[in-house]
């Protein structure tokens, strides 16, 4: 049943487009799930731009996909579609190589969302090329320096005491510190998805892309710090909207705690001031206005407006007292 049912996919609408080896993305890369919290990824580093739009895939309660080396993006939305109807990773991606005519010049690797593992380098893939798959992981890499970057992605990822982001940025780093890509480095991508088969298809905990830098991982490095901070702002915000308010400031705090006021422009310390500005605590929200306020006095402008949509419960009294004192620098009474 289940070779029948693979053969139905395999000659319907997905199956393979015409035998010609796409475009030539040599990389590497990791798929990886968490054991402990479920959460599934994919990240990226490559001399090629836009990496990320073609090689990294993943869908929450589902799995990760990473095709790279002359790329068919197709192995991405099959291999989920696969693994989605309940064919487990090794299976999924033995399918779609036999299907694929020009397996030999493709490296794919997938993880399902129970952690089943599979990996393909094909024999045309340029060296140094190969692949390390391991518990939870699968790590890749083609037209490398040496053959020492995809074993050192694999003992980052295993070493790395982090979440599930951070291991995947941390074995990407490892394999460019032991040579990376021959040719250099250009965009970078990184994916992470939660483990829950009820969550929306196109929900992402992270999904970071640089496109084209000179330092890529250095870029991502930080985007993901900006990315747990907006995280965590909108943790806050879902805290705020089921009516736990102490949790709320608690996560609004640790968003600006992530990141210094100039790397935002006061984005998330406003909306922390705001929250406690409508909750009536103005004194404690004040100091955080004055440092929104001094990045950027179009905070002041906006303020006015959220009581008209009902954002901010506050009389103008109350407005033009937190303005005044926000903006000259003096904490009156209430």
């Amino acid at each position: 049943m289940r070779k029948t049912f693979l053969l139905l996919i395999l000659s319907g609408p997905l199956a393979a487009q015409p035998h010609t080896p796409l475009r030539p993305v040599h990389t590497y890369s990791i798929v990886a799930m968490d054991s402990v919290t479920g959460e599934i990824g994919v990240a990226v580093q490559s001399h090629w731009f836009n990496v990320g739009a073609i090689v990294t895939w993943a869908e929450p309660g589902v799995g990760a996909v990473a095709t790279q080396s002359f790329v068919d993006p197709s192995y991405g939305p099959r291999g989920l579609f696969l693994m989605r109807t309940g064919t487990r990773a090794p299976e999924a991606l033995a399918a779609l190589l036999r299907a694929d005519a020009d397996s030999q010049v493709r490296q794919v690797a997938m993880i399902d969302a129970l952690g089943n593992v599979a990996a393909h380098t094909g024999s045309n893939d340029i060296p140094a090329a190969g692949h390390t798959t391991g518990r939870w992981f699968s790590a890749q890499a083609n037209l490398m320096r040496n053959a020492d970057v995809w074993p050192a992605m694999a003992r980052a990822f295993e070493e790395t005491q982090d979440d599930l982001a951070g291991r995947l940025l941390a074995a990407l780093e490892a394999a460019q510190a032991a040579g990376g890509d021959i040719r250099g480095k250009q965009s970078a991508a990184l994916v992470v998805v939660s483990g829950d088969p009820d969550a929306k298809p196109w929900e992402k905990l992270f999904d970071l892309r640089v496109e084209d830098s000179p330092d890529p991982l250095g870029e991502m490095r930080r985007l993901l710090t900006v990315a747990r901070a907006y995280r965590a702002a909108t943790d806050g915000d879902n805290f705020m909207t089921a009516g736990k308010v102490d949790s709320a400031l608690v996560s609004y705090t640790r968003a600006a705690e992530f990141l210094p006021d100039e790397a935002t422009n006061g984005e998330l310390i406003y909306w922390q001031a705001v929250t406690m500005a409508d909750l009536g605590r103005v004194d404690d929200a004040i100091p955080f206005f004055r440092r929104a306020f001094a990045q950027d006095p179009s905070w002041i402008e906006l303020l006015w407006r959220l009581p008209t949509v009902g954002l901010l419960r506050a009389d103008s009294v109350t407005i033009q007292r937190i303005v005044r004192e926000a903006s000259s620098g003096r904490q009156g009474g209430v």
